[in-house]
This record gives structure tokens, C-alpha cells and sequence, in this order.
């Protein structure tokens, strides 16, 4: 039995150090929340001294600047003054003058209590007890709570007691709901100890309800409660669809177009969805998936859309708030696409198009021996010395027992031997070359490049075009990045940054891959580097592209066995290529 006993509190506090607690911006943080675990006097009590101080002990070590008149509430008839200490985990509530005779007391911590971590309690602790042998009926908790905002139009109105009631008493003359001076009809019923009213029809947006109890409210022995009790709330606001991408009625729509619309305020994501964000061409239905971040809800096409033709996108009033409440009614757009197919992003490379490889004029290193470059060539413009841990047929550039590379079609370098002057001039124009296609996919010659996540393409799925870094770097670092055709054997994309290009993250499951779906090819994806790139320094994963990087390109790290793939080229402008257990697969 002790050891189960053991089992379960360790349970408990597992559960609470996951669920973690509110702050005071309301951010979780791990840790035990704080709860009241014993009061003094018990709730209920009767017969209470008139001298009573009333306290209340917590779980845990509270921010004594915390335990306050506005946190620690007594109240009889009226409120009652007193000084608040608090010592130990204790709260305690001493009055300035006697309590009054046969009177019914509320006491009650409030949710501005909060620990020394600056967790809050969570909901406010209320209990009451009695002076006499009378102990009235009290409202312990109101559902919605007191001030409470943004409260959904179909919302239930409830009100729990510190004790059974009389059911007979909790009718339209003692539970009343008002909007202004106008009164709201609904239904109440009454079960256990909480009485509930629901609205005949849906509550009006943005509006202020009171709530009143009177004191013709009685328990089971038919005693009534002290005074009314009242509270107040407000409704939420109708959402709305503030913007859209395309605009209603736009024109010369691109056919990888992904449709947003942002909303006035942050919706239910369960309520986006390809039923209440819906895209079609007449008649027919346009497949695609659906997404939601921030207030914005995204519909990405499956395939390109149709050239020429128009097409309307609803977002339906199923589409409902964070607090419940849908839109008035559907929002409805229209948009026209492209009349002629945009043309090509067309990237030259020229002789530099042979090269799996091109370590500028700073050689190319391999550290192991399962490097590969398939369908391609290594070239540098710099001393056949600087090429080690390779091969192309015959030929040795420096290799190790533990530096061995394959390289399927040839190595050009400078001289000395195997370097000549001929295998020299190949590379000066492959590197000639490599520039001018570095000049053609920067951000000056490929303006209007976006920037779909600061800078982060992990876990993306993106259409062709141009992406430009707004910080200077890309990094592939939250999951994969998915590049996706829509059926277009044509479709480009072009990645700038102006300083590095990272992928993956450390540790032994740390690489990334880029996926191309729906047609992509390899040969159609380009990186401009302004300074290094990095591909997955844990080793591991497949990149795709031609990465043209001014700075080097470095695959892995020395030790690592797991294979890195690259589906594309590496070419380095200035320094060298360093790949360890690499495989290049040249398009």
C-alpha cells in the first residue's frame, strides 16, 4: 500500500510539472500551480468565535507581496476590513473588529495569489461559514466568471452554491439575465448544487450582460440568501475576413497561387478547414489542403490553376472564433488567373553545368571513403595539391586509406601534375562561368524575392519562385523543406541569402532533407549564398539543388559514417569544398 501511495503522488506531481501553470502574462510554467489545501474556519462551519482569525494554507511557498486586500477577500453583509499576514504557506485574515452575531461570511483568494515562481492560482478559491447556527446559502463560483470577455453567444449561464438548494426557488424571478434594460428569456434547470440558465436564443455580440440572484433563492431548509448576488460579462465579437490574397476580383492570378484570408481575430484551427475554406472553378472543386497560423487561414492548391478562368473561394460560417463564435455569414471572393503561362525562370550555368563540385580557386578535400560524384566532375581553379581524398579513373589526387573518393567523370585543377594547363583552362571557364550564373539568380537580378518564415524553411511546403532571406540567412533546421511542382516539369525555384545557408541541426538525428513533390526536379532548384553553406554537419540527409556559394561548402563532419547526399552541385567561387562520406548526384 506505501508504495503505491508513493506511486500515486508521484503521478500527481508528473502530471502538474507536465500541464504547468498560468503567470502573470499568462504563459505556462512548469511547475506545481498553486492550490489552497486547508482553510480556517472549514467551509460550512457554523458557530464560529466572533474573534476568529480566518486563514488559509497553501501547497507551496506563495509571493507574500501576492497575499493582499485584493487577493484575500472577507465579506458578511458587507465587506469586512482586516490585516492580511502571511507566514510560512499560511494566509491569515485577522478583522479589525468583532464578527457580527448569527451572520453568514464569504472568504475568497483570488487568482491574483501567486507563488514565488509567479504562477498563479488558477481559479479563485471561495468557502463560508457561519457565526450562528444559520449558514446561508452563497454563490461560490459564476460560469461566466465575473468581468469575463469574449464569452461565445451560445453560452450557458450557471451559478454554483455552497450548499443544496431549493429547487423550486431558482426560477425566471430569482435568476434573471438582462442586456440593459432588456431581459433575456431562457430555460433554467438546477442540478447538484449549480443552477443553470440557457439563453432562449443566441446572446447579442459585443454586448454586457448582467446576471442577478436574488435573495429569493433558498437552500433545502429554505433558508434565503443574504443579498442579491450579481455579476456581469461581455460577449465576443462576430469574426470577420479583413484581407485576402488575391483581392476580390483580381486579375492575372499566378497559377501556383496559395489563397489566404486573415480574420479580424484568432479562429478555432479546428474550424479551418477544406469544409469552411473551400476554392472552386464553377462547378467544380478545387483539391487542396488547408492551414491555419496567426488569424491567417491558408488554401494551397493541389495542382496549377487553369489559365484564364475564374475562380471563387468561400470561407463558410463554420469557420467559428477561439471562444466559439462563427462568422455572420459566408465570405465569398472571386479572382482570375494569368491569361499566358508566365515565362520560365531560366538559370545558365553553362560549363560550369558539368561540375558535381567546384572548389574556386581553394581546392576540394574529402574526409572518407564512401564519397561519390556521380554524372559530374570536380574542377578548382587552383594546384592539382589542393584536391585530396579523390580519383577519377586512373588518376590520384592524394588519397589515404582513409580518404577515398570517386569521381565518375574527370578532375580539372592547375598544374602540377596530373594538372595541366588545359585542365587548367576548363576550370577558369567553369569558374568564369559559375560567376555569371551567380550574378543571374542574385537578388538584383531576381528582385521581389520573399521571405516565407524569418528566414526559417524547415517544415515548409513551397511553391516555385524566388525566396530571398530577410535577415541573410536560410536555415533548414524545423523539419524538412518540401518544394512542390503542382505538375509542372518547368517549375523553378531560387533560394538568396546574403550570408549562410545552414541545414540540419546537431546531434545524431539532427539532418534535414529537401523533398520535391508533384514533379520537381532537381536541375530547377538554385541557392545564392553570399557567404558558406553547411549541409548537415551530423551527416545524414539529402539536399537538392546547384548551391553557388561565395564562401565554401562544407557536407558532414570528419568521423561521421552516415551518408550525405546532395542532388545537385556544389560550387564554391572563392573557397574550397569539403565533404565527408557525400554522395553528389549531378542532374
Amino acid at each position: 500500500m506505501k508504495i503505491k501511495n508513493l506511486l500515486l503522488t508521484f503521478a500527481i506531481l508528473c502530471i502538474a510539472l507536465i500541464s504547468g501553470c498560468e503567470n502573470d502574462d499568462f504563459k505556462e510554467v512548469a511547475g506545481v500551480c498553486p492550490v489552497i489545501e486547508s482553510t480556517t474556519p472549514l467551509s460550512n462551519a457554523l458557530n464560529i468565535p466572533l474573534g476568529q482569525v480566518i486563514s488559509a494554507t497553501f501547497n507551496e511557498e506563495m509571493d507574500p507581496g501576492s497575499i493582499t486586500s485584493t487577493s484575500f477577500i472577507v465579506t458578511g453583509t458587507s465587506p469586512v476590513a482586516g490585516t492580511i499576514t502571511y507566514s510560512g504557506r499560511t494566509a491569515s485574515f485577522t478583522p479589525q473588529t468583532l464578527l457580527a452575531e448569527n451572520t453568514t461570511y464569504t472568504a475568497k483568494i483570488t487568482t491574483k495569489a501567486k507563488d514565488v515562481k509567479g504562477n498563479f492560482l488558477q481559479l479563485e478559491y471561495v468557502w463560508v461559514f457561519s457565526t450562528g447556527t444559520l449558514l446561508r446559502p452563497v454563490v461560490t463560483a459564476a460560469d461566466p466568471v465575473n468581468n469575463a470577455t469574449g464569452v461565445a453567444l451560445n453560452k450557458t449561464i450557471s451559478a454554483t452554491f455552497n450548499m443544496p438548494m431549493n429547487p423550486a426557488t431558482l426560477n425566471g424571478n430569482t435568476f434573471k439575465v438582462s442586456q440593459g434594460v432588456n431581459t433575456v428569456a431562457g430555460t433554467i434547470s438546477y442540478t447538484g448544487s449549480t443552477v443553470s440558465f440557457i439563453p432562449a436564443s443566441p446572446l447579442l455580440t459585443n454586448k454586457i450582460y448582467t446576471v442577478t440572484i436574488t435573495t429569493g433563492a433558498k437552500n433545502s431548509l429554505d433558508t434565503a440568501m443574504a443579498a442579491d448576488y450579481t455579476w456581469s460579462f461581455t460577449t465576443d465579437k462576430v469574426p470577420t475576413v479583413t484581407a485576402t490574397d488575391p483581392l476580390n476580383n483580381a486579375m492575372n492570378v499566378a497559377l501556383n497561387q496559395t489563397v489566404t484570408a486573415d480574420f479580424s481575430m484568432i479562429m478555432d484551427a479546428a474550424s479551418i478547414t477544406t469544409a469552411t475554406f473551400t476554392l472552386k472553378q464553377g462547378a467544380a472543386t478545387v483539391a487542396g489542403t488547408v492551414s491555419y497560423s496567426g488569424t491567417t487561414a491558408s488554401f494551397n492548391p493541389t495542382n496549377l490553376l487553369v489559365l484564364g478562368k475564374v475562380y471563387t473561394a468561400t470561407i463558410t460560417n463554420g469557420a467559428k472564433s477561439a471562444s466559439g463564435t462563427p462568422l455572420a455569414s459566408d465570405y465569398v471572393w472571386n479572382f482570375t488567373t494569368i491569361f499566358l503561362p508566365p515565362p520560365p525562370l531560366i538559370v545558365d550555368l553553362g560549363t560550369a553545368a558539368m561540375f558535381g563540385a567546384f572548389g574556386g580557386n581553394a581546392g576540394i578535400t574529402n574526409e572518407g571513403l564512401n564519397t561519390v560524384i556521380n554524372n559530374g566532375s570536380l574542377g578548382t581553379t587552383s594546384a592539382s595539391t589542393l584536391v585530396t581524398g579523390f580519383h577519377d579513373g586512373l588518376i590520384v589526387y592524394t588519397e589515404t586509406p582513409l580518404n577515398v573518393g570517386n569521381v565518375t567523370g574527370d578532375i580539372f585543377t592547375a598544374p602540377p601534375a596530373p594538372g595541366t594547363a588545359t585542365s587548367l583552362a576548363i576550370a577558369q571557364k567553369g569558374l568564369l562561368d559559375a560567376n555569371a550564373a551567380y550574378l543571374s539568380i542574385s537578388p538584383a537580378a531576381k528582385p521581389g524575392g520573399s521571405d516565407p518564415n524569418a528566414g526559417e524553411l524547415g517544415g515548409l511546403t513551397l511553391a516555385p519562385g524566388v525566396y530571398k532571406s530577410a535577415s541573410g540567412t536560410f536555415k533548414i533546421s524545423n523539419g524538412n523543406l518540401t518544394l512542390d511542382a503542382k505538375g509542372d516539369p518547368n517549375a523553378t525555384w531560387i533560394f538568396q541569402t546574403a550570408s549562410g545557408l545552414t541545414v540540419g541541426i546537431a546531434g545524431p538525428t539532427g539532418a534535414k532533407s529537401v523533398i520535391m513533390i508533384n514533379g520537381g526536379l532537381p536541375k530547377n532548384v538554385f541557392w545564392y549564398v553570399g557567404s558558406a553553406a553547411t549541409i548537415n554537419s551530423a551527416g545524414g540527409g539529402t539536399m537538392v539543388g546547384t548551391i553557388i556559394a561565395k564562401s565554401g561548402v562544407t557536407f558532414s563532419t570528419a568521423g561521421n559514417a552516415n551518408q550525405t547526399v546532395l542532388n545537385g552541385r556544389a560550387i564554391s567561387l572563392i573557397a574550397s569544398v569539403t565533404m565527408v562520406n557525400t554522395t553528389i548526384n549531378v542532374p
